[in-house]
């Protein structure tokens, strides 16, 4: 453990919601990690308190291959940040591809607001979607299967995949994909937090449980002029208007709504004075789908939509759409063995069904190249506040490291066996 790392007080254990497991050896993964509870609660602590934004996570990729290292594994630096980790039998001993366990490293630009003692200590830069909590739940997993592996228990082997820059596009996952993470990987698993399910629970759904997610920005130009005079230049904010009313209209027509387009804007500029007409503005926003089809379809029709809308105004328009991520869409397969590990090791009622989300999450990457699953990892304390992710305010029951890191684990031995 690097000599900064902070530490805080225990929390409490994952017992006194879940039944003790009924098989032996998952009764003792449990114990295995339980063992670890203390710590890797302490090492999500300094995580959340030393947050780092994405392709930036040197501390962070730092803190996890040290822990790694101490357990006696050789974790391998990816360009940049970020690294993978093997563990156990190579496919020459198995004649198996390995199981791949990921995790994502990066931190929001938001302010931390959540009022715990590890509270972020970098300012405007927070664990607001909960990857502290997956970096650790996969670090505990990979240090217990280790244990497993030295003792000649684990049947296939695997593969830690700790990757930066989730939150950005286009996100890490294709760095680490580029870099080799996935070569000789036959299955990947993840988990992402959700503060809307109960710690000890998660939640799974077979096929799409993301939607596609992309970035545009349009940007529209003419002379500029007085407001008095609007019909002697391009009304630029007019234009804009234009844009932000009808171009998600025309999407819903021209695309099969079945297929969940969504178009939101979230920021707007044009302009500083109330009586002159600029010269420039731009909009952006998100463009989501839920069906691969339709987001392949996308972009051309939104380019043409906007195009379209503009084109009476007497300006010039200028759009970029930054291609993002495809859906998750969790291999049936994949998610009976999730969900197998889930009751095994959480208990029989651990397993909710799922909503797809509009959310985006570069795990889809990694289902283009392998089969897997991710499902959503429950953070609420039983009866208590539910939260929201991306914001400044988030708190997760810490229960929920013991939980991923546990369920993670009896996936891998599980997937190593089907």
């Amino acid at each position: 453990m690097p000599d900064d790392v902070t530490t805080f007080p225990a929390v409490p254990a994952l017992d006194d919601l879940r039944p003790a497991p009924v098989a032996p050896d998952a009764r003792r993964l449990a114990a295995l990690v339980a063992s670890l509870r203390d710590e890797l609660v302490e090492v999500r602590r300094d995580l959340h308190a030393h947050p780092e934004l994405g392709r930036t996570e040197e501390r962070t990729t730092r803190v996890v291959a040290e822990r790694l290292r101490l357990a006696g594994l050789s974790p391998r630096l990816m360009p940049g940040t970020g690294l993978v980790c093997d563990l156990g039998p190579g496919p020459a001993v198995t004649g198996r591809r390995r199981i791949a366990l990921r995790a994502d490293l990066d931190a929001l630009p938001v302010q931390d607001t959540s009022g715990v003692p590890w509270a972020s200590t970098v300012r405007g830069v927070a664990h607001a979607c909960g990857h502290d909590v997956h970096t650790t739940a996969v670090l505990g997993a990979g240090l217990v299967l280790a244990e497993l592996a030295a003792a000649g228990e684990l049947a296939t082997g695997v593969r830690l995949v700790f990757q930066p820059a989730e939150e950005v596009q286009p996100g890490g996952a294709l760095d680490l994909i580029a870099a080799g993470a996935l070569d000789g990987v036959g299955q990947i698993f993840g988990v992402h937090c959700d503060p809307k399910v109960d710690v000890g629970q998660v939640g799974t759904r077979i096929g799409p449980i993301t939607s596609a997610s992309d970035e545009v920005t349009v940007t529209v130009t003419g002379p500029g002029g007085h407001t008095s005079r609007p019909h002697l230049t391009g009304d630029v904010v007019f234009a804009l208007g234009q844009v932000i009313t009808q171009v998600p209209a025309i999407l819903g027509r021209r695309l099969d709504p079945r297929s969940g387009v969504n178009l939101t804007w979230g920021a707007v500029q044009a302009g500083s004075a109330h009586n002159a007409i600029p010269s420039t503005g731009a909009v952006k926003g998100t463009l989501r789908c839920l069906d691969v089809r339709a987001w392949e379809k996308a972009s051309e029709v939104f380019h043409a939509a906007v195009e379209q809308v503009v084109a009476p105004l007497g300006v010039e328009v200028q759009v970029r759409h930054q291609r993002g991520v495809p859906p998750v869409e969790n291999d049936e397969r994949s998610t009976g063995v999730l969900e197998a590990a889930a009751r095994d090791v959480l208990g029989p009622d651990a397993v909710l069904l799922t909503e797809q989300s509009l959310g985006g999450e570069d795990f889809a990457w990694y289902l283009t190249k392998v089969p897997g699953s991710m499902a959503r990892l429950g953070t609420r304390t039983p009866g208590g506040h539910t939260y929201d992710i991306h914001q400044g305010d988030l708190r997760v029951d810490e229960r929920a490291v013991e939980a991923g890191a546990l369920l993670l684990a009896r996936v891998a031995v599980l997937a190593g066996r089907a």
